[in-house]
């Protein structure tokens, strides 16, 4: 019998944030059968000791379930808090899927993901429940981002064909001899070239390299043939960067 008590207190006294409630409850009530059994079939054993004994097994068993209530009330506690945290989370989740500020959106939900993660879990029945209403307006939101760029890609792509179809005219026009022929004919496709949108960003720096190649085969070629007469400075259209507007 002292065995059992033994065993009784050890479960008793385990570590709250690590016990198996379920399985220590069990075998706390098979250490009470075995106490009866060796109660009724075993020696008797002087009383005193025996009502010792048995204080001690009760003592055990009180504290075990004294630990079980406080560890259920508190994980009930820090499951309802976490419950109303995400549900908080979910308003902001939803209220963002809709928009099409990409860039501080998609931040501001993985900021959102970051908070989620700490807010620890509700209860399994209202987690599951709760991450399907927060995933489904990430998804909205991601989805219709990614539905935009490859729009957008597409858009990028057709451009690009634009500008390099507008590049196999101008770069012929280092041929010619005749400056204000080369001027007047560059002009026109310099004007189409700001028209057409971005291309995609990892084209930009060669197709606006090569643009620039011809207006600065211009600007020498003037230079050379202006001789020493003052002459206006050549005005050429702008040259705009233009890359991805994706974020």
């Amino acid at each position: 019998r002292e065995k059992v008590v033994v065993r009784a207190e050890e479960i008793a006294g385990q570590d709250s944030s690590r016990t198996q409630w379920k399985q220590s409850g069990q075998e706390l009530r098979d250490l009470l059968d075995q106490w009866k059994r060796l109660q009724h079939d075993g020696p008797r054993i002087e009383r005193s000791f025996e009502d010792e004994l048995w204080k001690r097994f009760a003592a055990a068993r009180s504290l075990f379930e004294k630990n079980r209530r406080a560890f259920f009330n508190e994980l009930d506690s820090a499951q309802t808090q976490a419950k109303v945290a995400k549900e908080k989370l979910i308003k902001q989740a939803e209220a963002l899927s809709s928009s099409t500020n990409w860039g501080d959106t998609s931040r501001a939900f993985r900021d959102l993901m970051s908070q989620w993660k700490r807010a620890g879990r509700a209860s399994r029945r209202d987690d599951d429940v709760l991450w399907q209403r927060f995933h489904h307006a990430q998804q909205v939101f991601f989805d219709a981002r990614n539905a935009q760029q490859e729009a957008e890609s597409a858009l990028e792509t057709e451009n690009l064909a634009k500008k390099e179809a507008i590049l196999e005219k101008a770069e012929p026009l280092k041929d010619l001899t005749d400056i204000e022929q080369l001027k007047a004919k560059l002009r026109p496709l310099q004007e189409q070239w700001d028209e057409v949108g971005h291309v995609p960003r990892a084209d930009v720096e060669r197709i606006e390299r090569r643009m620039r190649a011809v207006e600065d085969h211009l600007r020498t070629f003037w230079r050379k043939t202006s001789g020493a007469n003052p002459i206006p400075r050549l005005k050429l259209a702008p040259r705009v960067w233009r890359g991805s507007s994706r974020a």
